[in-house]
């Protein structure tokens, strides 16, 4: 098939710890934590691959690396006013009322808090990592070529970013172990069927290996 065709695998790729960069999208308390008003839908898929743990410990594996770490959150005024969608998840956003601004549940989880030289991109208000903020800017700033994506959701804003980074013209890594959707079977069939086409799907494990 052509997605076997086109698909590679990161076993013999060797990361430039000064050209690589890790996108973490949304690791945020709504998503993350207990009383998060969307963490029930997503604890299923978070506990199946242990998602959490391995996005910390690689976090501070790239740290320690030498690599740029990137915070992505997406954060609404009270009201919600930069959404117009009357329908999908944006508009669930709205109704919800989630991932206000200043409130606990916007707040990023504690065990992926920033360290002083991470950067935080701001801006993300849709479903790309790049539309409405700097992250591309900032990647190109840094002279980065390669992005290793994690967060949520796997088919949403991560699949977006995704896409998005790979018409960039960046090399693109995906993390199946550091990811999660609303849905065991909706990640699945995300890394199943599509990232092999924009990405190279990979986990935690390979792209530490990758930058001994």
């Amino acid at each position: 098939s052509l997605f076997e065709l086109y698909s590679v695998t990161l076993h013999s790729t060797q990361l430039n710890p000064t050209e690589t960069a890790l996108v973490l999208i949304e690791y945020q308390n709504e998503f993350t934590s207990e009383g998060g008003k969307l963490h029930e839908a997503v604890k299923p898929c978070m506990e199946s691959n242990n998602m959490l743990e391995n996005s910390s410990k690689l976090m501070a594996e790239m740290r320690s690396k030498g690599c740029t770490v990137m915070h992505v959150p997406i954060v609404f005024e009270k009201g919600h006013k930069e959404i117009g969608a009357v329908a999908g998840i944006l508009a669930g956003i709205a109704e919800g009322k989630t991932f206000e601004s200043e409130t606990w549940n916007a707040k990023y989880h504690p065990s992926m808090e920033p360290a002083a030289d991470d950067i935080n991109v701001n801006g993300k208000l849709g479903l790309c990592g790049f539309h409405s903020t700097n992250l591309d800017f900032l990647l190109r700033q840094r002279g980065i070529k390669n992005v290793v994506i994690g967060g949520f959701l796997t088919n949403c804003c991560v699949e977006s970013t995704m896409r998005a980074a790979y018409e960039r013209g960046f090399q693109v890594y995906t993390l199946k172990d550091c990811t999660a959707a609303m849905s065991v079977e909706a990640h699945e069939g995300a890394f199943e069927h599509s990232f092999g086409l924009f990405s190279t799907p990979t986990n935690s494990a390979e792209v530490t290996a990758a930058l001994a």
